[in-house]
């Protein structure tokens, strides 16, 4: 191999690494678009100019220095101490909950009514690691609870008006590339997930 393909395979492969920081959203389209560059790179010959892939890998870095980018924002607004209100029982469980969060797929968490479900588990989330790569989904079933609860949650991560906890219903979105936690009612849900 020459070494100016030598270079294109090394800028390939520290891609390839990067793609771990992205967003969520971004990563299968810039894993896909890498695997490309990787099998024209495969497939070339050494008398081949080399630049069109170089270009092809440095036009992808950029793409995913944007998302990393993008994961960074979002974690500067997240607290880095995130409160639990000591009276609530789920309170007392948070340590447990972010611990099986980070080991389990699924989790289902039974509590009884006013024992903190609802504003407290999106923050265990968070301080499991959750809302950096991607957006904590959060439902209620009428609009007035999801714009309520968004706005509990904001008052009680102390987010001064920032952003971060964004609502989204029938016709009101306040979410953006900064959200990271998003209350929506069952149907923005669905919505979504026909459309994602």
């Amino acid at each position: 191999m020459t070494p100016a393909l030598m270079q294109a395979s090394d800028l390939l492969e520290k891609a390839f690494s990067a793609i771990a920081y992205c967003q969520i959203k971004d990563k299968q389209k810039l894993f896909s678009l890498l695997e490309k560059v990787r099998s024209k790179l495969d497939k070339r010959s050494s008398e081949l100019p080399h630049e069109a892939l170089v270009r092809d890998i440095t036009g992808i870095q950029n793409s995913i220095e944007k998302s990393i980018k993008k994961c960074d924002q979002r974690k500067k607004l997240i607290p880095r101490v995130i409160p639990y209100p000591p009276s609530l029982p789920i309170s007392s469980k948070a340590s447990e909950i972010q611990t099986l969060l980070s080991s389990n797929q699924t989790l289902i968490v039974a509590g009884d009514t006013g024992s903190g479900k609802t504003t407290q588990l999106p923050k265990i989330c968070l301080n499991a690691g959750f809302g950096i790569a991607g957006l904590i989904g959060h439902t209620q079933p009428r609009r007035l609870a999801a714009i309520s609860v968004a706005n509990r949650i904001s008052e009680e991560l102390d987010l001064g008006g920032r952003g971060g906890v964004a609502h989204q219903v029938r016709f009101a979105d306040t979410s953006d590339n900064e959200s990271f936690l998003k209350l929506m009612t069952d149907g923005i849900l669905l919505a979504e997930i026909a459309n994602d």
